[in-house]
């Protein structure tokens, strides 16, 4: 079955299974029941059709935030969590907004028109759809890989990706020991709620990056924005270049290896361990540099 939607104006946070991270505004920006405008359907309609591995078509452009955690079964909601295998796709007979695919970890979605960065967890592959762009989840990839777009590719054990694309959430919520590799920039919270495996972000990344970190590691090559490790639980941290402001905050677990800076209390600066000297070493690090990185951690 098919859920159908005409648009008039290119309307954000459609098939945002957050619905804009309902958690926090508590219906005030959004309500599930709210109805999508210029249309007989609802945002929980949407949402509830991917759910069940309906495909949802979509005639007309659409905003930001498209996809928002699609395929995620969000506890907030009574799920457990992980992912739902079976999620149906967005088909787009149009363009589309920013941060598609934020946090995304199943479905497909597919675009006809042009797409704004930055985007979210999602690289385009190749597309069974006939003069559509077809976009997977980065992490479903991880563990389903796909034909990916040059210069993009999936070695042996390395997910890279090198199309020079400015994404955010890249990893969310992975869940295996795969590694990832971005050769450039990353936007907001990179490595968002990852439990295993290893982001490698060979150029500076954006706020909140390993927020909610719950295991495996996050490696930022280049300078991180404010509010690094926030929230993070377990896990590893490593920054090479500059981390900015609200190093640590509300973190309660984990380690941020990182120049010295002023942490977040109640989070203190411990001495390197023999575990964070190897880390160092492994990215060029030795010798008097690593007189410059210090261990942060949750008392």
């Amino acid at each position: 079955m098919t859920l159908e939607l005409k648009l008039n104006d290119a309307l954000d946070c459609i098939g945002d299974f957050t619905y804009n991270f309902f958690w926090q505004h508590k219906g005030t920006k959004l309500k599930p029941s709210d109805r999508i405008p210029g249309t007989d359907h609802t945002y929980e309609d949407v949402v509830e059709a991917l759910r069940h591995g309906e495909d949802v078509y979509i005639s007309g452009n659409v905003g930001k935030r498209l996809g928002t955690s699609m395929g995620v079964d969000l506890r907030y909601f009574g799920g457990d969590g992980g992912a739902i295998s079976n999620t149906g796709s967005i088909i787009v007979d149009g363009d589309a907004g920013s941060y598609l695919g934020m946090s995304m970890i199943a479905g497909a979605i597919y675009v006809r028109g042009g797409v704004k960065e930055p985007l979210g967890n999602v690289v385009e592959v190749k597309s069974d759809l006939k003069g559509y762009k077809k976009f997977r989840s980065i992490t479903w990839l991880l563990h389903h890989p796909e034909e990916l777009l040059p210069p993009n590719e999936y070695g042996k054990d390395e997910l890279i990706l090198e199309d020079g694309i400015l994404r955010s959430t890249v990893a969310a919520r992975n869940s295996i020991d795969a590694k990832i590799r971005v050769r450039g920039d990353t936007g907001i919270s990179a490595g968002i709620l990852m439990r295993k495996g290893m982001l490698i972000i060979e150029g500076n990344a954006g706020m909140n990056t390993a927020a909610l970190l719950n295991g495996g590691s996050v490696v930022v090559l280049g300078d991180a924005a404010e509010f690094t490790g926030v929230e993070m639980r377990d896990g590893v941290v490593f920054v090479k270049g500059e981390c900015k402001g609200y190093v640590g905050a509300r973190m309660t677990g984990g380690r941020i290896i990182c120049k010295m800076t002023k942490p977040v209390p109640p989070v203190r600066e411990e001495a390197l361990s023999s575990a964070d000297m190897k880390l160092l070493t492994n990215f060029g690090i030795t010798g008097v540099l690593a007189l410059n990185y210090r261990r942060y951690v949750h008392p």
